[in-house]
């Protein structure tokens, strides 16, 4: 494991062609979606919400991603379970490989078990119960054959080692330090294998000189685009789907030859979370 060290990463891909992957993509209709209790710096109880919004709101990301080529299965919401709704936390997919969630909030935990049970009964084979605390791609974000791992609020920083022996990929650890950003996808996003933006302010110095030895080049938000969750985006290698109050994160990718897409997703953003929180990736080998 890569722990806070200096490592290579894949050779810089070219900036002047962008080109879409399709993905395999999860995702869990916020049928039961509410702010009932609080668990990070986002949730007010007292503030109203509207499952209606959110729905509708949901259901527009998921248009985008068909509308785009992606490919959208859906995960049944249970009942109790309004953070369901962030796929995102449920799993981490890589080469087919599952690494299942544990939540480190009892208001969460059922929700490990819930997306396991899917992942087992639609032909994923190599499906593993952690030991150690995880919250899937909230804490685990893959950027080529190296996956980032992020640890402070949620993540066992001892998972990274258990990720690490079952992938069999090199594991970066990274610290988060800001309680807004309590999940690596809330601070960093994927671009492309070897492109990423992130929130420096949200890491510790260790992690900052790691992020800047291995993506010296990579795209910077401001305190303005990390607070509206700008950070919290997908990527195909050349849409960018991302909340569409951070305009100023639009305009640099614009300017490197990606197509930026808003979205409106305010609504579970009460609760903390954004396109990334709803959107697992399916990979497979």
């Amino acid at each position: 494991m890569i722990d806070d060290l200096t490592e290579t990463v894949p050779a810089r891909a070219s900036r002047n062609v962008r080109t879409m992957t399709p993905k395999r993509l999860l995702m869990c209709p916020p049928s039961h979606f509410d702010v009932n209790y609080s668990i990070n710096p986002w949730m007010v109880p007292e503030k109203p919400t509207s499952r209606d919004l959110a729905v509708a709101q949901w259901e527009q990301l998921r248009d985008l991603y068909v509308g785009l080529g992606h490919t959208v299965e859906v995960i049944a919401p249970e009942q109790g379970l309004p953070d369901m709704v962030f796929a995102a936390n449920g799993a981490t997919v890589v080469d087919g490989r599952v690494l299942g969630a544990r939540f480190r909030h009892r208001e969460r935990t059922a929700e490990g078990p819930a997306y396991l049970r899917w992942f087992e009964e639609n032909g994923f084979d190599s499906v593993h119960w952690p030991e150690y605390i995880n919250e899937g791609e909230g804490d685990y974000l893959l950027a080529g054959r190296t996956i980032l791992a992020g640890s402070g609020f949620r993540t066992d920083r001892r998972s990274h080692a258990e990720a690490q022996d079952f992938f069999g990929l090199p594991v970066v650890s990274l610290t988060l330090v800001n309680p807004r950003h309590y999940h690596l996808d809330t601070a960093l996003s994927v671009l492309s294998d070897d492109e990423i933006m992130y929130y420096p302010e949200a890491f510790s110095d260790s992690s900052r000189r790691v992020l800047e030895t291995l993506f010296p080049d990579a795209v910077r938000a401001s305190a303005e685009d990390a607070a509206v969750f700008g950070l919290n985006a997908f990527s195909d290698g050349r849409h960018v789907l991302l909340p569409q109050s951070a305009v100023g994160l639009m305009a640099q990718l614009r300017e490197r030859g990606f197509e930026p897409i808003g979205v409106d997703l305010t609504e579970l953003l009460k609760a903390g979370g954004s396109v990334k929180c709803c959107t697992l990736e399916l990979r497979t080998a």
